[in-house]
């Protein structure tokens, strides 16, 4: 097993990554300090691994545990679903010594964040993530929410789980498509920060789709080193946690367009990194090369390199002017400069740069 700690003082904690874990009933257990747990999973992840999660925290008899099936989809990550959850939560009438336990991918844990993070204003809250895009980027960090049909995780809070525990096994059930779609987060991290990480996904690529368990391992274990780094420097985004969102505001501009759900995330960051990658060799900020490799690396993944036919330009400014990272009325994004691994996060680039990519992108 590997451990990765995460730096926030005295709400620090602890990454375990390995094969097994979710029959490691202690290691569960040790991080839910009340009497009663909460397991928050959805109608694909339950009948793979909601028994044994359950099992596992109940094991040493005294802990009442109960649960509560979702709809799986990014389409159902809205404030609607995650009414379920305090439903659940208020017709059991858990108290505030309650852990809410989040059971499966990036959806069901910033759902259940978010869902703990309010019920009766917070109360302790672990990540079990089933996804290989959960493991390496959306569990770990404390960024919990919804979306709003005009914009992507715009209703939502920073809240720290109390750990996270990553059984490797899971991911062999994990379908092509998921599989696939998590690997654009791992290659973010080598795009933003950690070039050897890059080079060697270029070396890995086929292991890592052939569910190469050490390569798997190794992969989650260097994302997670890489996020916990940046969340512990910048906690709420004041500047460098927000390199993480390379392609992301392209990216969910796609996602909104599109219609959630209908592009999975990891797809639509993808092409967002491209297109992100693109504007900064217009800028002549990045070389030829680091554009190709990039593109390469991706479409060796299986993953989308340009946006989806029939959006428009227009698509995408309307809905990339109400991001997260707009100040004062001006769009900041994300661009690699430099050697591979060095980014920025910039509102001053030449316009006629972002709208040159708008325009070779959208057909």
């Amino acid at each position: 097993m590997q451990v990765v700690d995460v730096d926030l003082g005295d709400r620090s904690y602890p990454i375990y990554i390995g094969s097994g874990l979710l029959d490691q009933a202690s290691l569960l257990r040790q991080h839910v300090p009340g009497k009663r747990a909460l397991v928050v999973t959805n109608e694909t992840v339950a009948p793979l691994y909601l028994e044994r999660c359950v099992q596992a925290l109940r094991q040493d008899g005294t802990l009442d545990v109960e649960t509560v099936v979702l709809p799986d989809g990014e389409q159902y990550k809205s404030l609607e679903v995650v009414n379920k959850v305090w439903d659940k939560a208020l017709e059991s009438r858990l108290d505030r010594q309650t852990t809410f336990v989040a059971l499966g991918g990036g959806v069901i844990g910033d759902m259940t964040g978010f869902a703990a993070a309010c019920y009766q204003r917070g109360v302790h809250f672990i990540q079990v993530p089933t996804t290989v895009m959960a493991t390496v980027d959306s569990s770990v960090g404390g960024k919990t929410g919804v979306n709003h049909p005009l914009g992507k995780n715009m209703i939502g809070a920073f809240y720290q789980p109390r750990c996270v525990l990553i059984d490797t096994d899971t991911l062999q059930t994990l379908p092509d498509r998921e599989l696939a779609s998590g690997m654009s987060e791992i290659v973010k991290y080598g795009l933003i920060r950690d070039a050897p990480l890059f080079e060697w996904l270029e070396q890995n690529a086929d292991a890592l789709m052939n569910r190469d368990a050490e390569a798997l391992t190794y992969a989650i274990q260097r994302s997670c080193i890489n996020k916990a780094e940046v969340v512990a420097a910048d906690e709420r985004e004041g500047g460098l946690r927000a390199t993480l969102n390379l392609g992301h505001t392209f990216g969910h501009a796609i996602e909104t367009c599109q219609g959630y759900g209908n592009w999975l995330h990891g797809e639509a960051v993808a092409a967002g990194m491209v297109m992100a990658a693109d504007m900064s060799y217009r800028l002549g900020w990045i070389e030829k090369d680091v554009l190709d490799r990039t593109v390469s690396l991706l479409q060796r993944f299986k993953l989308p390199v340009t946006a989806p036919k029939g959006m428009t330009a227009e698509q995408f400014r309307s809905i990339m002017a109400v991001d997260k990272k707009v100040e004062q009325g001006k769009l900041r994004l994300i661009l690699m400069k430099g050697k591979l691994g060095e980014c920025v996060i910039t509102g001053d680039f030449d316009s006629a740069c972002f709208e040159a990519t708008l325009k070779a992108f959208c057909h």
